[in-house]
């Protein structure tokens, strides 16, 4: 019989190294999939997140309710170390223009290489960029809806918002991705 995840978070906080190697294993895919999906499918960059989220919940786990699902405590965390990687790189851009244009000469080309060419690798990257670009309060219910498969329920506590609310902004998360993709597709439009 496998513990839950309260009664692994409090042998956690006793000090117990494996009750937390087993919430990091139990639930680090699903953190890896969100991660990825909110910055752009990126994996290094996800990885990085994944990293940063474990080592913040367990600085925080004190602060853990064990009457709500460890899962969506952890995605919350996530989702806000997403958040705070996307305000990081967003100053980085912004100060990366300040430099001197001969230092852009031996930056490296950023183009896809010849392995990315297939038409289902470039789809997929399509999407998740189409994903990316979505503002974060419909990207977040987006991903925690499909993806990481939550509740409706859970998707609003998690987010801090009502369950309406959710259903609202998966909608529109819906109808602006249909659309971000059919313009891209047609220029024209």
């Amino acid at each position: 019989m496998t513990e839950d995840d309260a009664d692994l978070a409090a042998r956690a906080l006793a000090g117990e190294q494996s009750a937390y190697s087993a919430l990091m294993r139990r639930h680090r895919e699903a953190i890896y999939r969100l991660a990825r999906a909110h910055v752009g499918g990126d994996a290094d960059a996800a990885l990085d997140a994944v990293q940063e989220t474990f080592v913040a919940a367990f600085a925080a786990l004190h602060r853990y309710d064990s009457a709500r699902p460890f899962r969506a405590w952890l995605s919350r965390i996530a989702i806000n170390k997403c958040r705070d990687r996307a305000r990081r790189a967003a100053v980085r851009r912004f100060f990366s223009f300040a430099r001197p244009l001969e230092e852009g000469v031996d930056a490296p080309d950023a183009a896809p290489g010849p392995e990315a060419s297939a038409q289902s690798v470039q789809e997929v990257r399509r999407i998740e960029r189409a994903v990316a670009a979505l503002p974060d309060m419909l990207k977040e219910v987006l991903l925690l809806r499909t993806i990481e498969e939550l509740s409706q329920a859970d998707t609003a506590q998690v987010l801090g918002i009502s369950e309406k609310a959710v259903e609202t902004r998966l909608y529109r998360a819906r109808q602006k991705l249909t659309a971000m993709l059919r313009d891209e597709a047609d220029p024209r439009v």
